[in-house]
């Protein structure tokens, strides 16, 4: 049995699972040249797609994201 979706409904939108570097570095507001850093300082993994272009996994931004908020608010207690 289908379900359908009512005029007033609208499809939730899936979250991709990862990003290019360009798409990563629009995300946290820096140059795709400080995500670049990011990678070979060991702080963001990425994983190879075909051609061996660079992907970087939602996962990891949300890591990323939640360890630099850690350090924000611990540098605001002092």
């Amino acid at each position: 049995m289908e379900t359908t979706l009512k005029p007033t409904e609208t499809p939730t939108p899936t979250e991709r699972l990862a990003y290019s570097i360009q798409e990563s570095a629009e995300m946290l507001g820096v140059n795709y040249f400080s995500v670049y850093r990011l990678i070979q300082r060991g702080k963001l993994k990425v994983c190879r797609a075909l051609r061996g272009k660079l992907l970087v996994p939602r996962s990891e931004l949300l890591k990323l994201l939640k360890t630099e908020s850690g350090h924000d608010e611990k540098r605001s207690i002092k």
